[in-house]
């Protein structure tokens, strides 16, 4: 065959991006997030535990807007990985492998995580804790 007469793979925009293909990529983005987010609840852990001085810094930051921008990430990001966590767990089972059903449980996952971190965060706030 010639090579021109090849057919040509369609390139990544022409595919439509069904929503359980990109919540399974943003359930590996989501774990990565998680781990480097990790690295900063240590350092806060750190400076709790080196005093005062180190512990001020460290809230200081958190509490900044990167910090909170930071810190509203890492959190939605541990509820949505949960979420799509669980749902693979009914898969394991055997559970929802219809095409309705994992279009279904894929918008409950988005929509769990996202309520779950509301109410973390209405929860920080009414603590006190956001300021």
């Amino acid at each position: 065959m010639p090579q021109n007469a090849r057919p040509i793979s369609p390139h990544l925009q022409i595919y439509r991006w069904p929503l359980t293909m990109a919540l399974s990529i943003l359930h590996r983005a989501t774990g990565i997030a998680l781990a480097v987010g990790t690295l900063l609840l240590v350092w806060v852990l750190l400076a709790l535990a080196n005093g005062a001085e180190a512990w001020a810094g460290a809230r200081a930051f958190c509490g900044s807007p990167v910090g909170l921008v930071l810190l509203f990430g890492w959190s939605w990001a541990l509820c949505f990985h949960l979420a799509n966590g669980i749902r693979h767990l009914f898969w394991d089972a055997g559970k929802g492998f219809s095409i309705e059903q994992a279009r279904r449980f894929s918008w409950v996952v988005v929509v769990v995580s996202f309520v779950f971190t509301g109410l973390i965060w209405a929860c920080v706030i009414a603590q006190g804790g956001a300021k």
